[in-house]
């Protein structure tokens, strides 16, 4: 109740040393590993394991894409053939809400299922963990938001199969879903909702539209980031986000450009993957905390979200990590040896930039207003500052931030003197977040 009384710097510095604090623990935290099957087919070699495993009946939970365009085969098949009794459950949505998750908790108990397999994109992994710890401890969904609400309850065992390149929830402890009285999104968080067994399986990404790859890979690419650039690195996350950023730079625009690319597609799934390894021990920073309340208010795409606001959050950290973003852009070819920390700094920032416009990521979201903005930057700050970021943000400077990204024509005009007032670095600034995107494809 005191809080109110001490300045938002203040609050800022103690979030600082408490979490420098708790990254001395974090190394020490059991997280557990799936086992993966990678490479073309792979999907079919899971059940072909899991229909060994004895479960009485499995549900697929899908999206109704996958199912009409028979993605879902190879898998079905390898199970119908080793013996097990499947049932799918194909509504799920993007964001996957909180009424459609329990239609799928009910399913599962309809049909007296024992484990599930996700399949899909991050909404069908988040709803196949949401139903999982659900079942186990039959609390409603609100109930189970935050750390470890399931002790003692062990959740349904689940299997993976990711259908795009940029979650990596196959791999991570944490559901995300929304809820949409609230207009906000809740996450869940236990280590044991990581799956038993995951297949990477790039013919199923052949199909994706650019437009899709594009914001997934770039989602992946902000979990790599986020995680290598805050304070409770890991030797393990480090070498994974690395991997990571230079898969993604190496590999994504192929996948986007040329969608049957099987080595590209399967390098951006692996990538996926090692970025969800990386950020599941590190955390995420702002990024993510924006992003999810502009998912929650105009329900924008996760990995879109991100992307448009990777940029702008580097920039502000940038004075607190300028040696990891060097490190970041030789990784990423976007520099060479022997240059300046600060030079290097910039050109990765600025190569994240291309990458976007590469992909023809807009560089404005086209449904933020003014208005929303204060009430937007409140509620990431509250989740922001519970990350182990770099560097802490105030409420106004969040507000500032989350501006840049105003489409032109709902921007509030300047008032003449703060115009002037203006320092040579912030016009800079603003004038590269106005000019129209480069090499935008006609296909996004």
């Amino acid at each position: 109740m005191f809080l109110k009384y001490i300045p938002e710097s203040a609050r800022a510095a103690g979030q600082e040393v408490l979490m420098k604090g708790a990254s001395k623990l974090t190394p020490f935290i059991p997280i557990p590993q799936p086992t993966l099957l990678v490479g073309p087919g792979s999907s079919a070699r899971l059940g072909q394991a899991v229909a060994g495993f004895g479960h009485h009946k499995i549900l697929i939970v899908t999206d109704p894409v996958i199912a009409k365009l028979g993605l879902l085969q190879p898998l079905t098949d390898a199970l119908e053939a080793g013996g097990a009794q499947f049932v799918v459950f194909d509504e799920i949505t993007p964001d996957a809400p909180i009424p459609l998750i329990e239609r799928g908790i009910e399913f599962y108990r309809e049909h007296g299922c024992d484990a599930i397999v996700a399949f899909g994109g991050g909404s069908a992994m988040d709803a196949s963990k949401a139903i999982a710890v659900a079942i186990a401890t039959g609390k409603p969904l609100r109930a189970l938001a935050g750390y470890l609400r399931a002790l003692f309850r062990s959740p349904v065992r689940i299997y993976a199969v990711p259908t795009t390149a940029g979650t990596g929830s196959e791999v991570t402890v944490a559901a995300v879903i929304a809820d949409p009285d609230n207009q906000a999104k809740l996450t869940i968080i236990d280590p044991r909702l990581v799956p038993k067994m995951a297949a990477l399986d790039p013919s199923l990404m052949v199909g994706l539209p650019p437009a899709i790859t594009a914001a997934t890979g770039i989602d992946a690419l902000t979990h790599a980031i986020e995680a290598f650039i805050g304070r409770w690195t890991t030797e393990y996350s480090n070498g994974m986000a690395l991997s990571a950023v230079g898969m993604i730079f190496d590999n994504l625009r192929t996948a986007y450009r040329d969608g049957g690319n099987l080595q590209a597609r399967e390098k951006m799934a692996l990538a996926s993957t090692y970025a969800g390894f990386a950020f599941t021990r590190a955390n995420v920073g702002y990024v993510h905390a924006i992003a999810h309340q502009l998912g929650g208010l105009y329900h924008t795409p996760h990995g879109l979200a991100n992307a448009i606001l990777l940029p702008h959050v580097l920039r502000y950290s940038a004075s607190a990590v300028t040696a990891q973003l060097a490190q970041l852009a030789l990784r990423a070819h976007a520099g060479e040896e022997g240059e300046a920390d600060e030079v290097l700094a910039d050109k990765f920032i600025d190569a994240v930039q291309r990458l976007n416009d590469d992909l023809g990521i807009p560089r404005h979201l086209a449904a933020l207003q003014d208005d929303d903005i204060p009430a937007l930057a409140k509620a990431a700050c509250a989740e922001g500052n519970t990350y182990p970021v770099p560097r802490y943000m105030t409420q106004r400077q969040c507000e500032a931030l989350i501006r840049q990204v105003l489409p032109p024509e709902a921007a509030p005009r300047a008032p003449a003197k703060a115009a002037r007032k203006t320092s040579t670095k912030s016009t800079r600034n603003a004038g590269a977040a106005a000019k129209p995107r480069r090499g935008a494809s006609s296909k996004a």
